[in-house]
């Protein structure tokens, strides 16, 4: 069994602290600084055998070396990123496997936000670590990559099952709302969006969300809707087209 624990760092990042129960392997997704993850460790488990890194990004990747040094950390990131991702240890090409304890994992290349960019998938704890490709309500920005390389990349996600838990690097879901709203009239945000305001009034996080959420949330998933199109007045435009069009707008949102 998978135990995830979610760790705030620096403004609005989130770190994840996994555990496989069985084997009482501990493993750190994406850790931004050292001190917030040091001290829940130090509290909880008081050993970290993994670090894994969806990307080279410093935000991802600022607590890597400290860590490491302190619990004899192996690092895992994708090999595409062997040169930019600080400490690496193991490097996995795109649909590769690996085991974290007990629990089986399979990298998966999704570039765009970066050029290198993965996801770390569980089919059988139905669950993934996004990074900074697709957030609750929205997605990266397109710095390294192209938008259609972006854009199937979310496709990708978009084919996973529905009942996948999605944990991304970032707390945007609010301002992530409040641009879906604007350009899509959806009763499902309507409703959501009390529920995000609650959550985040106690302090609590938004995430994880499921790939169904998504699929009926995020404008960023729904390039190809008929609705979504006619709110931007491109009925007739492709799907890429429609989401260079959407991440445009959030870049000046």
């Amino acid at each position: 069994m998978l135990n995830v624990d979610i760790v705030s760092c620096l403004q609005d990042n989130y770190s994840f602290i996994v555990h496989d129960t069985k084997t009482n392997t501990v493993a750190v997704v994406d850790p931004s600084e050292f001190e917030p993850i040091n001290n829940f460790i130090k509290k909880k488990f008081d050993k970290i055998d993994y670090i894994l890194n969806t990307h080279h990004h410093f935000d991802h990747t600022g607590g890597n070396l400290d860590l490491k040094k302190k619990y004899n950390t192996k690092i895992i990131g994708s090999k595409k990123d062997e040169k930019r991702i600080p400490g690496i240890d193991i490097k996995l090409s795109d649909n590769e496997n690996f085991k974290l304890g007990s629990i089986d994992f399979k990298i998966f290349f999704i570039p765009g936000h970066t050029s290198g960019h993965v996801c770390f998938y569980s089919k059988n704890e139905k669950i993934v670590f996004t990074g900074d490709t697709l957030f609750s309500l929205g997605c990266g920005k397109v710095f390294e990559g192209t938008h259609l390389e972006m854009l199937r990349s979310l496709n990708f996600i978009k084919k996973l099952p529905t009942d996948t838990q999605i944990y991304c690097g970032h707390e945007y879901t609010k301002k992530n709302l409040e641009f879906c709203l604007k350009y899509e009239d959806n009763n499902r945000l309507i409703k959501k969006k009390k529920w995000i305001i609650s959550k985040l009034d106690r302090n609590q996080p938004t995430i994880p969300t499921t790939v169904k959420e998504e699929l009926n949330t995020n404008i960023f998933l729904r390039c190809d809707n008929f609705e979504v199109k006619k709110s931007l007045g491109m009925k007739n435009s492709t799907e890429l087209e429609v989401f260079k069009k959407l991440r445009d707008l959030k870049d000046n949102f």
